[in-house]
């Protein structure tokens, strides 16, 4: 398969968000550069194999600061309007950017990464619709103004923007 194809064509993976909490860009609180929230260790030296949320620990590497979470509520971000938290800490989400539509969001750059391939595919292959978990992946929860190819342009700026606050300190 060509790159020129590959690129037209995607594939559901059927990632949930969950599969992208474990390392989570935010802007600290603390001095509004980037910070990371990641698995805390466990005192105990545990490995918690539950259902059950491990701790979560935000660490600024520009100021230090440190925050731990445990097992409290988690609360995920459903308002297109408003800029988008981490549901640990509720802290603004790093890869963000607003656009006309609504807000284009990421936890982590391979959140971003998938978001990126979708909407610049022009075949879309979703899960069959005889499947459960299909209305529950990243992509299929995606915003409709999102997916819609007449708005495929201004996401795929939204994503470059977003890359590029990498690059880019906040003030």
């Amino acid at each position: 398969m060509s790159s020129d194809s590959a690129h037209r064509r995607f594939r559901d993976p059927r990632s949930t968000k969950y599969d992208f909490l474990a390392s989570v860009l935010v802007c600290c609180p603390g001095c509004g550069k980037v910070a990371y929230v990641g698995t805390a260790p466990d005192p105990a030296g545990v490995h918690d194999c539950g259902l059950a949320a491990p701790g979560r620990r935000l660490v600024c590497r520009s100021c230090g600061m440190v925050k731990e979470w445990s097992r409290g509520g988690v609360a995920f971000h459903r308002d297109r309007h408003a800029p988008a938290t981490d549901p640990y800490f509720g802290t603004r989400l790093w890869l963000q950017t607003e656009t006309r539509h609504g807000w284009v969001w990421a936890y982590n750059l391979e959140h971003l990464d998938l978001i990126r391939r979708f909407v610049q595919a022009s075949l879309r292959e979703g899960i069959p619709w005889h499947d459960h978990g299909r209305k529950m992946t990243v992509v299929a929860r995606l915003p409709v103004w999102m997916q819609q190819a007449r708005n495929r342009d201004e996401v795929l700026r939204a994503i470059a923007r977003i890359h590029a606050s990498l690059d880019t300190p906040r003030r």
